[in-house]
């Protein structure tokens, strides 16, 4: 039987080979739907695109992390799922800062995924776009790297930043310092301790000016436990 449905074989074609994998055949497109109903604000067609494709792409990306994370966990006495970061990042931008841009939570999501996985920069861009992955490659560092390489490249980079990347990084630190308050990492060392949260308080300076609140909530706790 042809593949449209018709039953005469006359008519009917050899199937087409199959399409190799695609990312995208996990994940189908969900078009962007025009309600009838109009906006009570600007008086235009509501576009229902925060209920689809927006909500959409975070939750895959929420999916992708969890996934791709699976195996890992964070360095305290807990073991953490890994995946509890970068989901933590993404609501300190959301709830506490009160970001909405899109491109941004998912970046905050994503944002360790090539660096600490297999996931490839090309398979963040086929299902994520060009914005998000941009973020995401600003914000990875090469793993290989030794602490003291890592602390120098990633504040070396920190002034070139986009401000969405600056966004996720401050996010990450803010987060970064709260749980090392709440669980030192297994096996750090007091003077770890003081060297990252050092860091954050350098790459904090750098950055300053681009999220008032979160600038004050990361200035609070790095003064709380700087000794």
């Amino acid at each position: 039987m042809a593949e449209n449905g018709d039953r005469d074989e006359k008519h009917s074609t050899p199937p087409s080979p199959p399409p190799p994998p695609s990312y995208k055949s996990i994940y189908p497109e969900m078009p962007e739907k025009v309600s009838n109903k109009l906006d009570k604000i600007n008086g235009k067609p509501e576009i229902s695109r925060v209920f689809g494709s927006d909500i959409s792409l975070i939750i895959k990306a929420a999916d992708l992390a969890a996934r791709r994370h699976r195996q890992q966990r964070r360095k305290d006495a807990m073991q953490t799922p890994y995946v509890n970061h970068p989901i933590g990042v993404a609501y300190i931008l959301t709830n506490e800062g009160q970001i909405t841009d899109t491109a941004t939570i998912i970046a905050a999501i994503l944002h360790d995924i090539v660096e600490d996985t297999k996931t490839s920069d090309e398979e963040i861009r086929e299902m994520f776009g060009d914005e998000v992955a941009d973020i995401v490659k600003e914000c990875t560092v090469i793993k290989s790297m030794k602490r003291q390489e890592r602390i120098k490249s990633e504040l070396e980079k920190a002034p070139k930043l986009s401000h969405k990347a600056k966004l996720v990084q401050l996010a990450d630190k803010l987060y970064n310092v709260r749980d090392i308050e709440r669980c030192v990492p297994l096996g750090w060392t007091k003077q770890q301790v003081k060297e990252y949260i050092l860091f954050a308080k350098d790459l904090l300076s750098i950055i300053r000016g681009i999220h008032g609140p979160l600038e004050i909530a990361l200035d609070d706790i790095i003064n709380k436990n700087i000794k």
